[in-house]
């Protein structure tokens, strides 16, 4: 594992979810970062746990609570095995009334390696001083502004209202989610 450490910010970066996101990760108590001078440090272990949890909240589209049971448990075993080595974590959950076992595999491995790949995005977020913007930072967003306008052309503000309706209606859809049928195995 790469020995890693990162704000916020950066954390963001790596994961490629707003900051916004991560942080509701953190105050939900999903994720749990070590806490230095009033700052949240992410190292490796709890980049791969936010990057589980938000898989996990993509595809189940899980609340916080069953979240927080998750990463909870993946925790130890992801700090005490190598996750790069394993292809997929099971979660079993043990119903009373000895019920069957619903069991969730997650690529544990490829959420690794797209971990490790977008850890120079890191290097793009600078660490400003809280409160703080850099200068010319209004000319840089009206130039974005523009660049945009030029790109985007003549469009009406109908067209508009239908696109950010159209993104609001998709996000708000819930997952899919597929039942597959196993046959049980037989033991001789």
């Amino acid at each position: 594992m790469p020995i890693v450490e990162f704000k916020l910010k950066q954390a963001s970066a790596v994961l490629g979810v707003s900051t916004k996101e991560l942080q509701n990760l953190v105050q939900l108590k999903v994720i749990r970062p070590a806490r230095r001078d009033n700052f949240y440090w992410f190292d490796y272990g709890l980049l791969l746990e936010a990057k589980v949890a938000f898989y996990l909240k993509e595809s189940l589209g899980s609340s916080s609570e069953l979240l927080s049971l998750f990463t909870g448990a993946l925790s130890e075993s992801l700090r005490a095995r190598n996750p790069r080595a394993r292809q997929f974590i099971s979660l079993r959950s043990r119903p009373a009334g000895g019920e069957l076992p619903i069991e969730i595999r997650i690529p544990i491995g490829s959420l690794a390696h797209e971990v490790e790949a977008r850890l120079p995005q890191a290097l793009a977020q600078p660490d400003l001083p809280r409160g703080r913007r850099r200068a010319g930072w209004q000319a840089e967003i009206s130039q974005a502004f523009e660049d945009a306008a030029e790109q985007m052309g003549v469009v009406s503000t109908g067209t508009i209202l239908n696109t950010v309706r159209a993104h609001r209606h998709v996000r708000k859809a819930l997952p899919e989610v597929t039942v597959v049928a196993n046959r049980a195995l037989k033991t001789a």
